[in-house]
Order: structure tokens, then sequence, then C-alpha cells
């Protein structure tokens, strides 16, 4: 039944060796000051190469990007040297690995930018959202997000510079593409979503509107590094970090169907996977296929018969497993041989050390 995971793919210019996806996760363990990808990370990725696509975890692509303590940037030269040994590493074992490139807009808080106030499509607070920052310790210390200035048309250009930079300096970095982020709250879906956007320009009000900027994002970098090397990241139905659309279904097929026309080489849907989320509306999955003539990710909530089943049903093409890439290193070859899953410790997940991050185990089959 799970046999469509290891179907080959050909995602652009590269054979891909199964449908298995690891997708990005934070991990917090940049080194610092910098934050700096270093020989830990490598180590964690290359462990992990067995993924027919490995998306690293979400790296800033510059200062004011940042939401979070430790976590990764590819905007100076000593983070670019970084990610190369982490590329370098996961290439060495046969692994394909894009880079997740990343603005958090109003997520964050002034202690992670340098002390400036955050940026976003609109001044508008993301309500009961908390960020974590270093606090002196190596636990992180949450704390409220503060209220956002709206960016100028100004902003708004700097910034897709500053994707467009940052797609140059993953290939430099030796990448094999990258993934925009833009699902889960952070800069570009906060101007997809309504409820996120009371901009009066041509930046929102309509859908067309509100996809102006994601649009403007994915041309910035399709033409610096080619469309073959560009995917996307969306997350239609959640609500995280405070970001709600009044019409999901009909924003995100109209997103979808910018994208085939931008021609990017996948998009990646992240599903709501907590526990009293909402379902995806059954016509949404099938709308998407029709708007979207690429490869097709879904991530959340799949085991391997789910997502086996989602791609012998021609709505994905490849399927994301998170948390358990976590604890699982081997994970296809645990999928392929039906071996159990090692759980994974969520007190490990964000900051600290090898801890939580290199020592989950490969099976052994007695």
């Amino acid at each position: 039944m799970t046999n469509a995971l290891f179907q080959t793919l050909k995602l652009g210019d590269i054979e891909l060796k199964n449908r298995i996806v690891m997708p990005p996760m934070t991990r917090s363990r940049a080194s610092q000051p910098g934050n700096v990808a270093n020989d830990m990370m490598a180590t964690y990725y290359a462990q992990r190469a067995s993924a027919g696509l490995i998306v690293a975890e979400g790296t800033q692509i510059s200062e004011m990007g940042q939401g979070y303590a430790w976590t990764p940037g590819i905007y100076t030269q000593e983070q670019i040297a970084g990610w190369k040994k982490v590329t370098d590493a996961v290439h060495e074992k046969g692994g394909v690995i894009f880079a997740q490139l990343w603005h958090v807009g109003r997520v964050t808080h002034p202690d992670n930018i340098g002390g400036q106030q955050p940026i976003s499509s609109s001044a508008l607070k993301a309500e009961n959202v908390k960020v974590f920052i270093d606090n002196g310790t190596d636990e992180p210390g949450f704390v409220d997000v503060v209220e956002p200035r709206a960016m100028t048309k100004d902003d708004i250009e700097e910034v897709i510079g500053q994707y467009r930079q940052a797609a140059l300096n993953a290939i430099e970095a030796g990448f094999d593409g990258i993934e925009l982020h833009a699902a889960n709250g952070y800069l570009v879906n906060q101007f997809i979503d309504s409820e996120a956007n009371n901009r009066t320009d041509e930046y929102g009000g309509s859908i067309e509107n509100r996809l102006r900027f994601l649009g403007e994002v994915v041309e910035a970098m399709t033409a610096a590094i080619g469309h073959n090397r560009v995917g996307v990241r969306l997350a239609p139905f959640t609500s995280l970090n405070g970001t709600v659309d009044k019409t999901p279904v009909e924003t995100y097929t109209a997103a979808a169907a910018l994208l085939d026309k931008l021609n990017v080489v996948y998009m990646h849907i992240a599903e709501v996977d907590w526990d009293d989320a909402p379902e995806t509306p059954a016509a949404f999955k099938p709308a998407v296929r029709e708007a979207y003539k690429g490869t097709i990710i879904y991530a959340g909530k799949y085991n391997p018969e789910k997502g086996s089943q989602a791609i012998e049903d021609g709505i994905a093409d490849m399927i994301g497993f998170g948390r358990p890439f976590i604890s699982n290193p081997d994970l296809p070859n645990r999928i392929k041989h039906d071996y159990p899953f090692a759980a994974h410790d969520p007190a490990t997940l964000f900051g600290g050390k090898e801890k939580g991050l290199l020592d989950y185990p490969e099976y052994q089959a007695v």
C-alpha cells in the first residue's frame, strides 16, 4: 500500500529517489553570534538524506526577518559558508536539499531584530502570539509580539530585493533550490490573508491585490535562479500566528493559479495538523490540482498509508512527514519495511545542542 511513496519523481531537472519529503522544521541551533549554520546541523541533515527531498529549516533573509532566537540566516558570507557545510554533507549522502527562505514580518520581538519595530503588510498586531528570545540562558524565553508598522512601497521593494539576494545566496551555498515560506502567518502570509491585511493600495483589498506581493517575490527569485529551482509553501486553512483568511478556498485556489502561471517547480501545502483543527474542505484539493499543474506536496497528519493513497488518488505528488523525521533519521527505510517509528522528545525541539537532534538511532532489525 505504501509503494507510491517509493516511485521516483522528476522535480525540475532533478531526479528524486522517492516521494518522501522532510519538511522545514525550526530547531534553533544556529551558532552565535551571527546565526550561522554549523557542523551539528550538517550532521543532522546528512542523517536524513534518504528523504527524496529535504527542505531545510526556515532561514531568515535579513536581520529584520528573524522571528525567534538562534535561527539561521542566509544574508552574510559567514552564513552562506555555514550552509555550504550542510549542503555538502547532504550531497555526499546522495540527498537533495532546498533552502526555505523566511521573513517573519510581525511575528517577532525587537529583541530578535536589533531593537527595531517589526514590519508587516499592515499595522495590525498578531493577537495571542508569543516568540522566544535569547534571555541569557539555554532555555528559550517566551515574550509577546509587538505591533508592527505597515510597510511602505520602499520597504516592499527592499524586501523583494532581499528575497532575490537570498535565493542567489542559497545557490551559492550549494542548495539544489529554494522554498519561499508563504505559510503559517509569516510575512508573505500577512499580505495574502484578509484579516492580516487592511491596506488600501494595490497590495490590499481584493484577492488579486493580496496575492501581488507573493507574485512579485516569486518573479524576482525565478528571474534570479530559474523557476525550476523555486518552490512555494502555503497554509490555506491554518490560523497559526494570528493570520486568518475570510475565503480561504477562493484565495488559495487563486494562489495556486498564480503559481501555475509563474511556473514554480512545486507547491507545498501545510495542512492543519493539531488535534481539534478544522478539516481541509473536500472540494479544495481537486480545485488546487486543477489550478496548478506542477508538483504538489502535502504535509500534516499523514501516515504512510494515507500519504501513499493521496499520491495514488492524484491529489499529491509528494508527502511531507514532519515530526517523524526528527526522531527517525531513517524514516524512508522504516516506512518501506514497516518498522515502528520512534517518538520525539518535545523538550528538545528548540535550542540546546546534540541531545534531541543527533542522538536518535536508525532502526536495528533483529
